[in-house]
């Protein structure tokens, strides 16, 4: 019977420019999809860091959004507008 050790376990993952990871867990978001009018909801702990990356990727595409700390569905998390 072979052992691992737990960090075998461990998935690694490159972070794309595009990508966030707030807590740590690496979320892709679907940014062709993301149209003037349109919005998403990030669950996640770390609200202020994922304001702080998702404003970073908007500003690097020259999307104009608004972003707003949210509690939905009982799960406190980002949600993001692009309004122009």
């Amino acid at each position: 019977m072979q052992t691992y050790h737990p960090k075998q376990w461990q998935m690694n993952y490159i972070l794309r420019t595009h990508d966030i990871n707030p807590d740590g867990v690496h979320i892709v978001l679907n940014w062709g999809a993301f149209v003037v009018g349109a919005s998403f909801f990030v669950p996640c702990i770390n609200t202020d860091l994922a304001v702080k990356q998702l404003t970073t990727i908007t500003d690097n595409s020259s999307q104009q959004v608004t972003t707003k700390i949210r509690v939905e569905n009982g799960r406190l998390g980002v949600r993001i507008w692009r309004v122009v």
